[in-house]
C-alpha cells in the first residue's frame, strides 16, 4: 500500500467535491480547479473525508496511486486557504513592483524586466524587497515563483539576487589578495 495514497483526504466545511468522467472537481470559498485522472484509481466519499483506492498491484498503478491522492489534497488546500510563495530582491538599486496585470522589476540591467502575471496568480509588492505570489493552483504559483527567481538568480559573493524566503544561500569568501 501506498503511504501517501492510503493517508485519507480531509474535506474542510465549504468545499464540494465532485469526480465525474474521470475528472475531479474541487470547488470551494476561493475558486474552483478540476483534474482529470486515470480510471484505475477510485475515490470513496465518506462523511468529510476520501479515501483513494486502486485497482491492481502494478507499478504504473502504485504510482498514480500516491500521485491522485496529493493532487486531491492540494486542489483541496488551494481552494480552502490558497497556496503563497514569498521571494525576496537583494541587492542596490533592485525592486519590483506592481503594475496592473504587469511585474515590473529592475535587477541591475540596462532595462526593466516587464512580465505578464497569469490569470489567477495574485502579486503583491512588499517593503524590504519582497514579492508575495499568492493563488488557488500550487502548481502554476510554484512555477511563476520560479520563472521569476530565474531572472536574476542569487549570487554566493555578495548575496544578491531574488531567492525564496526559507532558502539559505551558501555564502564564499572573495580574493584574499595577500601579498
Amino acid at each position: 500500500m501506498s503511504r501517501i495514497g492510503k493517508i485519507p483526504v480531509k474535506i474542510p466545511q465549504g468545499v464540494k467535491v465532485s469526480f465525474q468522467d474521470a475528472v475531479m472537481t474541487v470547488e470551494g470559498p476561493k475558486g474552483k480547479l478540476s483534474q482529470p485522472y486515470h480510471s484505475v484509481i477510485t475515490f470513496t466519499p465518506e462523511q468529510d473525508q476520501i479515501l483513494v483506492t486502486r485497482a491492481n498491484e502494478e507499478k504504473q498503478t502504485k504510482a498514480f496511486h500516491g500521485l491522485y491522492r496529493n493532487l486531491l489534497n492540494n486542489m483541496v488546500i488551494g481552494v480552502s486557504t490558497g497556496f503563497t510563495r514569498v521571494l525576496i530582491i537583494t541587492g542596490v538599486g533592485y525592486r519590483a513592483e506592481v503594475q496592473g496585470k504587469r511585474l515590473s522589476m529592475s535587477l541591475g540591467f540596462s532595462n526593466d524586466i516587464l512580465v505578464g502575471i497569469p490569470e489567477g496568480i495574485t502579486v503583491a509588492s512588499e517593503a524590504g524587497g519582497k514579492l508575495v505570489i499568492s493563488g488557488i493552483d500550487k502548481q502554476q504559483v510554484g512555477e511563476f515563483a520560479s520563472e521569476i527567481r530565474k531572472l536574476r538568480l542569487p549570487e554566493p559573493y555578495k548575496g544578491k539576487g531574488i531567492r525564496y524566503e526559507n532558502e539559505q544561500i551558501r555564502r564564499k569568501t572573495g580574493k584574499s589578495g595577500v601579498k
